[in-house]
């Protein structure tokens, strides 16, 4: 399994990422299915995270997602676990239960096993919200075995997390 901390690209993203943080005075939060807290444990790796970071919730079974994050059963039967609809009420519980400026929701299927043709192993949906009510999703297709798809994840995350903290105000 890939060590995310000391993955180099994952440690600079996350540097860069706590500055822009530090910066405007904003707080992340994660929410964090197929990742299992590694996005969280990318961030608290860097020292001084405290000033900056709130909450990793992981909530790998759809139980979690319903009553830590507030997923609504419904959502997730029609749709299924790995969705846009999920991914966005997984931002959505982060923000409201932590109360933080920033959050990110990643739900995904890692592998080996778990994919359909629908939903091959490497689909992953991210997520991630302002406060002030903006949104953005988007799926992503990684190839590779479970700690590379779970690793691509997180710089993804990472990389969209920095342009939103970049660009507030059109962070597309």
């Amino acid at each position: 399994m890939t060590d995310f901390p000391h993955d180099m690209t994952v440690f600079q993203l996350a540097t860069e990422l706590g500055g822009a943080l530090h910066r405007r005075g904003w707080r992340l939060s994660t929410a964090e299915s197929c990742t299992g807290g590694g996005i969280a444990a990318a961030v608290t790796d860097i020292a001084g995270s405290s000033a900056w970071f709130d909450y990793g919730l992981v909530t790998y079974a759809n139980n979690a997602k319903r009553q830590l994050l507030g997923v609504d059963p419904d959502v997730l039967e029609a749709e299924g676990a790995v969705s846009e609809a999920v991914a966005l009420q997984m931002v959505d519980g982060a923000l409201r239960v932590s109360g933080a400026d920033l959050a990110v929701a990643v739900t995904g299927i890692a592998g080996p096993g778990g994919g359909t043709a629908e939903k091959p192993v490497g689909t992953v949906w991210l997520g991630w919200g302002l406060a002030t009510g903006w949104r953005r999703t988007h799926c992503y297709h990684f190839a590779g075995d479970r700690a590379e798809v779970r690793r691509q994840s997180i710089v993804a995350a990472l990389r969209e997390l920095l342009v939103v903290c970049k660009n507030p105000e059109n962070p597309v």
